[in-house]
């Protein structure tokens, strides 16, 4: 099997971080496969927030369990998140910012860090604070948080057998 295929295979979701945080070099190198994520017609209507201060990585993350309506850490501790935001502008924003976050965890998969996607960066950018969050960080336009994609170094979990016609050929 190639190496592209066989590192598609083999990623898995974390959802048990240690704490270590990524080398700058990975760091770099998860963005960029992000930055060359295919979007429709190539008008890139995504933007990457990338979060590796404490702080900023806690105040979000208990925005996003207030949602949840829980009190636990929905980042599992990661060290490193990259919020992914699309301009609702583009017709594509949605399809274009999921492409980003795939390409965000399998690029981390090739060089060695765990990763798991977090739903609910809609709600929290909705929100006020959300939006106050955008104005801090200099971001201008009508964004819609599409997901965070959390990075470290964790426990990995053995894949779930695929289902019966999960491929059906014609």
């Amino acid at each position: 099997m190639n190496e592209t295929i066989s590192t598609l295979v083999s990623r898995r979701s974390c959802r048990s971080f240690d704490g270590r945080q990524i080398t700058d070099e990975q760091l770099n190198a998860i963005l960029k496969s992000g930055e060359y994520a295919p979007t429709g017609m190539g008008r890139q209507s995504p933007i990457m927030v990338v979060l590796q201060n404490k702080e900023d990585i806690a105040e979000l993350s208990k925005m996003n369990a207030d949602i949840m309506g829980t009190a636990s850490d929905p980042f599992y501790g990661a060290p490193t998140v990259i919020v992914v935001l699309a301009d609702k502008s583009i017709g594509t924003y949605l399809y274009d910012g999921s492409l980003v976050m795939g390409n965000l965890m399998n690029a981390a998969e090739a060089v060695g860090v765990n990763s798991c996607w977090i739903h609910r960066a809609k709600e929290e950018f909705e929100s006020e604070k959300g939006k106050a969050l955008l104005k801090k960080w200099g971001i201008e336009g009508d964004y819609e948080g599409i997901g965070h994609c959390v990075l470290g170094y964790g426990e990995k979990v053995p894949a779930k057998p695929r289902k019966e016609k999960y491929i059906y050929r014609v």
